[in-house]
C-alpha cells in the first residue's frame, strides 16, 4: 500500500542557493552541481556528482560521492554511509544546508505562522530544524549542534538557573563530560553570546549567575 505523501521523509534546503525548497524522499536523490542530479547547487564548491540520499529498509541512508570539499552532517565529515535522524542537519562543502525531517507531518511551523495564541519571544527556537531567530532574524550560518544545545537546555528552563554541571551533562553526556573543562564552557558560552549579540546587541540573553550557573533572559516581544 501507498504512504500517505506526509509521512514520508523530506529534505529542506537552508542557507544556500537553494534555501526555501523541499523535496520529498521517495526515491534515491544525488546531490551536486551537474545537471542531471534530482538537487542542483550551482556552486563551484559543490562537485558535479556530491553526495546522495536514498531511502532504504532500514531507514534513509547518506553517503558522500568522494567530494573534493565534503558532505557533514551535525558538523562532522561523512566518510561513509550514516543512516539519518530526525533533525539532523547536512551540510555540502560550505554553500548549501540541509535539514533531514523523517516525515512532512513534523515540518517546522515558521514564525510567521507560528500559533498566534503562544506568547512570541524576543529569541525563538525550533527544535526539529535546529533553527534559531533573534528579533525576528534567522541566525545564519545555523549554530554548531554544541552551541545549539546550551542554547536549548537554557531554553526550555527559561528563566531559571541551569548549573555548570547541568549543562555539561545535557550537551556532552556522562561519558564525555568528565573530560569537560572550566576554559572548555566559557569558550562555548562566549562562542554563542557572541553570535546572539551580532544580531541584538541591545539585548544580553545569557547572564552568568555567580556562583550557580546560567539563566536565559528572553522576555517577550513588545506588541506593536
Amino acid at each position: 500500500m501507498d504512504r500517505n505523501p506526509t509521512d514520508l521523509p523530506i529534505l529542506i534546503a537552508q542557507t544556500g542557493p537553494l534555501n526555501g525548497q523541499r523535496w520529498t524522499i521517495s526515491e534515491t536523490l544525488v546531490i551536486g552541481r551537474d545537471g542531471s542530479c534530482e538537487i542542483i547547487v550551482q556552486d563551484r564548491q559543490v562537485s558535479r556528482y556530491h553526495a546522495r540520499i536514498m531511502p532504504s529498509a532500514e531507514g534513509i541512508i547518506l553517503e558522500d560521492l568522494g567530494s573534493k570539499n565534503g558532505t557533514y552532517v551535525n558538523g562532522q565529515r561523512v566518510t561513509e554511509s550514516v543512516m539519518m535522524q530526525d533533525g539532523d542537519l547536512i551540510q555540502i562543502a560550505l554553500a548549501q544546508h540541509f535539514t533531514f525531517l523523517s516525515s512532512d507531518a513534523t515540518m517546522p511551523l515558521d514564525l510567521a505562522i507560528a500559533n498566534p495564541d503562544e506568547p512570541a519571544y524576543r529569541l525563538a527556537m525550533d527544535d526539529r530544524s535546529r533553527r534559531v531567530w533573534v528579533n525576528r532574524q534567522e541566525l545564519l550560518p545555523p549554530l554548531s549542534v554544541q552551541q545549539f544545545r546550551l542554547l536549548q537546555v537554557l531554553y526550555e528552563n527559561r528563566d531559571q538557573v541551569v548549573s555548570r554541571e547541568e549543562l555539561v551533562e545535557a550537551i556532552w553526556g556522562d561519558d564525555q563530560g568528565e573530560g569537560v573543562s572550566e576554559q572548555a564552557i566559557d569558550a562555548l558560552v562566549r562562542r554563542l553570546r557572541d553570535r546572539l549579540v551580532a544580531i541584538d546587541s541591545e539585548h544580553s540573553y545569557i547572564l552568568t549567575v555567580r556562583g550557580h550557573g546560567l539563566r536565559l533572559d528572553n522576555p517577550q516581544e513588545s506588541p506593536e
